[in-house]
């Protein structure tokens, strides 16, 4: 019996680069210190991410409880 053909797309929602870019993040704040959002993206480079990936990584950081918003609006590593 044949196989069925592979799906459209190998990759996850949570892709390796996903993975990638969240850690970045969580070790520019471990290092830095709470970082506005903005701050954040330029300090790790994320101004040179495709379109949006900055936005889902950060909002898988926050959702996986890596990252955590300050009543200032600041993020900061958990």
């Amino acid at each position: 019996m044949p196989m069925p053909p592979p799906k459209a797309t190998t990759e996850s929602p949570r892709d390796r680069q996903v993975f990638h870019e969240m850690g970045q993040i969580v070790r520019a704040l471990e290092r830095e210190g709470p970082q506005t959002p903005e701050d954040l993206e330029r300090l790790v480079g994320a101004t040179y991410w495709e379109g949006r990936r900055f936005e889902r990584a950060l909002a898988f950081t926050v959702s996986d409880g890596l990252v955590t918003r300050t009543a200032e609006g600041r993020l900061q590593a958990t």
